[in-house]
């Protein structure tokens, strides 16, 4: 085998590599044409093109632009001044929300020292709006309209006049309110003792609020119990034992020996026949007599 055999290489392979030589050429000339149309650049003008881009670049792109405006001083009422008027006293946009979120919840700035609270205000700033700040008698609590005889102004819906050494009131025809006039009786106890008389049917003895806990045992003095009228009683013939059981004086097994006195004796005409079972000794029938009925 001859030396050509080797490098050999046949028509179609000549034509690629021919095709790829020219393509190479082409490049290079078109390198050197564009690297002469472009001028040298000096260490000393590159430094001074990228200052120069850099300064542009902060002028043209500045980090954080804020709108300026005057800041004015003029009377308002933080009552009722629109945006455009705190804003122009120098709040803030956040600020001016705020203000419109407590004024649409209800508040109401009552003094100047009220406005002082407004999150993000300055002393400085505060200082600077205080002879400006006029709040509106409108807005004032209308308690201040009212004096009382003592020369002081009080709060009748906080404050309830107590009654005197001496006086008395009808307990089973006072409501909560009522009852906060007995010395010593507030919204808890007069709550407690209208929920207790309820459930008895009507108090018939001023006694009776000994049962109600920690009750103090003193506001009895004020307390009085008018006649048996207001008593709801209990029809012991006809009521079931569900609904016997209902009343404090009234427990399962009494209701139970009630409705099997009846069964098997027919009707009750009084308490006393019950005295022979030993569920009703005599202090329960006692305190039970006033709110039965034999009807």
């Amino acid at each position: 085998m001859s030396l050509r055999d080797y490098f050999y290489i046949n028509k179609s392979d000549r034509r690629i590599i021919l095709a790829l030589l020219l393509l190479g050429m082409v490049a290079f000339v078109a390198v050197g044409v564009l690297d002469e149309d472009v001028p040298a650049e000096t260490p000393s003008s590159a430094d001074a093109k990228w200052r120069g881009g850099a300064s542009q670049t902060q002028k043209a792109e500045p980090y954080y632009q804020v709108e300026a405006h005057r800041v004015e001083r003029f009377p308002f009422d933080p009552n009722t001044a629109d945006s455009t008027q705190l804003l122009r006293l120098g709040l803030q946009p956040w600020q001016v929300r705020n203000i419109y979120r407590y004024r649409a919840s209800g508040g109401i700035y009552r003094s100047k020292t009220d406005f002082a609270r407004l999150y993000g205000l300055t002393v400085k700033q505060y200082r600077e709006l205080e002879p400006f700040i006029r709040i509106s008698s409108d807005y004032q609590p209308a308690s201040t309209l009212v004096a009382h005889d003592d020369g002081a102004q009080r709060d009748t819906l906080r404050y309830t006049a107590k009654l005197h050494e001496g006086e008395t009131v009808s307990l089973n025809l006072l409501d909560t309110a009522a009852l906060q006039r007995v010395p010593g009786i507030g919204s808890y106890y007069a709550r407690r003792i209208v929920a207790y008389g309820q459930r008895l049917g009507g108090y018939a003895s001023v006694k009776q609020l000994n049962e109600i806990d920690d009750l103090p045992a003193d506001v009895q003095k004020y307390l009085q119990v008018t006649g048996d009228g207001h008593i709801r009683q209990l029809s012991i013939n006809h009521l079931s034992l569900n609904e016997l059981r209902r009343h404090p004086y009234i427990n399962y097994y009494q209701a139970r020996a009630i409705i099997d006195y009846r069964r098997q004796h027919g009707t009750i005409t009084d308490l006393q026949q019950l005295s022979l079972l030993p569920d009703f000794p005599p202090e329960a029938i006692a305190r039970l007599r006033p709110y039965i009925s034999y009807q």
